[in-house]
C-alpha cells in the first residue's frame, strides 16, 4: 500500500476534497504529504480560502432554459 504521494497527486486529491468526492484514505495519504510539503501546504490553504468565499457568496446559476436560449444565441454569432 502506498502512503507517500507526489505533489500532483496531493493537489489532485485536496481538489476532489473540495468537491467532496475524496475517498477516506485519499485524505489520509494527503495530510501525511502536507505534514512535509509546504508548496502543497500553500495550495491546500489557498484552495480552502477559496472554497469558504464561494459558499459564503452563494452564487445563483442560470436555469436550464436560459442556458439552453444563451447557447442558442452564441450558436447562431458563431455561425455568421
Amino acid at each position: 500500500m502506498k502512503v507517500i504521494i507526489k505533489c500532483e497527486e496531493a493537489n489532485h486529491t485536496c481538489d476532489k476534497t473540495q468537491y467532496k468526492e475524496a475517498s477516506l484514505w485519499e485524505k489520509i495519504k494527503l495530510n501525511i504529504h502536507l505534514i512535509y510539503c509546504v508548496a502543497c501546504r500553500k495550495y491546500t490553504a489557498k484552495n480552502t480560502k477559496l472554497t469558504r468565499a464561494v459558499d459564503k457568496a452563494k452564487p445563483k446559476t442560470l436555469g436550464s432554459q436560459q442556458k439552453a436560449k444563451m447557447e442558442k444565441a452564441l450558436r447562431r454569432e458563431i455561425s455568421k
